[in-house]
């Protein structure tokens, strides 16, 4: 059985990096400091910036508050409400699928690295195996770069969103700016392509030459050693022996 633990050592770090890359999807899909909303009227928002996730769009206030909150007040955005911007619904959609398939490749990673550790590479295909983990992991990574890189457009832009009433929110932000949740979901976006990448390219060991004649020859002197062909071998041996005369002994001849 052919011995691959030592090939499979850029995919061991590969997994690491890809559960660290879901790990860092999930929370950036539960931060609600996606965009961060800046405003002059502190009447109801009483420190001047308010945050808009993909889930919930919230505010600190002394006026307002939302009892699991206590003084942050928080409003559900819901995927099927007419003012829910398209980046936002692409955002709950395609992270939820995002998340789901990291998680098949995180799976099928560990999946592959037990077949390589523990010998099983007779009974599974492990380079098709590390593919598919590599090509799940690189399409983990785009779902979820798609509403990241939209949501930076839209606070590139300034836009707005119209806010029902009960959100207590401005009509529209003095200033907006990027907030820490799409920078954890580009770092573990990019960490999955790295992991996907890694996935991709592993290569089974090709056997050298040198080993091949190694082996051959091994065959060739355990052949020679068996008893029923050492007569016929000693014989083949003995007749192709080329003799020469010796001159100083046919000299003495002709004396």
């Amino acid at each position: 059985m052919t011995y691959l633990a030592h090939t499979a050592h850029a995919q061991l770090l590969a997994l690491w990096l890809s559960c660290m890359g879901w790990t860092l999807t999930v929370v950036a899909m539960g931060l609600i400091q996606w965009r961060v909303w800046h405003v002059s009227d502190i009447e109801v928002i009483n420190s001047g910036v308010a945050w808009v996730g993909i889930w919930r769009a919230c505010f600190n206030s002394h006026t307002l508050v939302t009892p699991s909150f206590r003084v942050m007040h928080c409003q559900f955005i819901s995927l099927t409400e007419a003012f829910t911007p398209p980046e936002i619904v692409a955002g709950q959609v395609l992270m939820l699928l995002s998340l789901f398939v990291g998680i098949c490749g995180n799976a099928g990673g560990v999946y592959s690295l037990r077949n390589v550790y523990f010998g099983m590479e007779k009974n599974s295909p492990i380079r098709l195996a590390f593919f598919i983990s590599g090509v799940l992991c690189l399409l983990a990574s785009v779902m979820a770069l798609i509403p990241l890189l939209w949501n930076i457009h839209s606070v590139v832009t300034n836009q707005t969103i119209k806010f029902p009433p009960e959100f207590k929110m401005p009509p529209a932000p003095d200033s907006q700016q990027v907030g820490h949740g799409i920078g954890v979901g580009l770092v573990g976006s990019v960490l999955l392509i790295v992991s996907g990448i890694v996935f991709c390219t592993y290569r089974l060991p090709v056997r050298s030459q040198h080993t091949s004649q190694q082996t051959l020859r091994k065959e060739v002197n355990l052949d020679c050693s068996s008893p029923a062909k050492s007569g016929t071998d000693s014989s083949v041996v003995l007749t192709n022996v080329t003799s020469k005369d010796n001159p100083a002994f046919e000299s003495h001849e002709h004396l």
